[in-house]
């Protein structure tokens, strides 16, 4: 996904990851790194994903690997902070676009940023914001997709002034439910099934429409 910087002049979409996204440390190794992982993944998902995979299809020595990672999961954990970190700057990039005329009609287009994530994204029909690498969290411990559920509610505060009741919440069930359908949608079918990700724009759509009100 495209790199986006916001302008002095537009709101900044602030955000707090559980994984350091890799642009804080980058480098043209380690990228090469990632990029492979995120190749492999998507020939045979995160499951089967191992060290010795990244290493092959990156051109590394499996040394190279360890000087980053520690073990697979870090390499997991390290490419979804990447992708997470990406849709959300491209996110607020989208939800500033001057052509929404209400949040709703913002909204509309963040989901369709989702489903072009799932379509055109390496890695990430498979993990997604990284949190099906992680379901064993502490009580109390936040998501990345609370993450990204909280960035997308700055930009339209921001932009709107939406301030509902527990909009941040709603964003995040809104998008559990796309997740959940758009990854159906890849499930059943290569290059995904219309009818899944059409259900998935709507549910999510009415939902956050029923619960935050078309003109919140």
């Amino acid at each position: 996904m495209a790199q986006h910087t916001p302008s002095e002049s537009q709101p900044a979409v602030s955000a707090k990851l559980r994984n350091e996204p890799v642009q804080a440390r980058s480098t043209a190794r380690l990228t090469r790194l990632l990029d492979a992982a995120a190749e492999v993944i998507d020939e045979i998902g995160f499951e089967r994903l191992t060290t010795a995979m990244v290493a092959e299809r990156a051109g590394a020595s499996i040394g190279t690997v360890y000087r980053y990672f520690p073990d697979r999961i870090a390499v997991l954990q390290s490419l979804s902070a990447r992708s997470t970190a990406d849709f959300i700057e491209e996110v607020g990039s989208v939800l500033r676009d001057q052509s929404h005329a209400d949040w709703l009609g913002a909204f509309d287009a963040a989901l369709e940023l989702l489903h072009e994530s799932f379509r055109s994204t390496s890695g990430f029909r498979s993990l997604r914001f990284g949190d099906v690498i992680d379901l064993k969290r502490e009580d109390g411990a936040g998501s990345n997709g609370a993450v990204v559920a909280e960035a997308i509610v700055s930009a339209l505060t921001s932009r709107f002034g939406l301030d509902a009741t527990d909009a941040a919440f709603h964003v995040d069930a809104a998008l559990t439910m796309a997740d959940a359908l758009f990854a159906r949608s890849y499930a059943t079918a290569s290059d995904g099934d219309d009818r899944f990700s059409a259900v998935a724009k709507t549910v999510a759509r009415d939902y956050l429409a029923g619960k935050l009100g078309a003109s919140a």
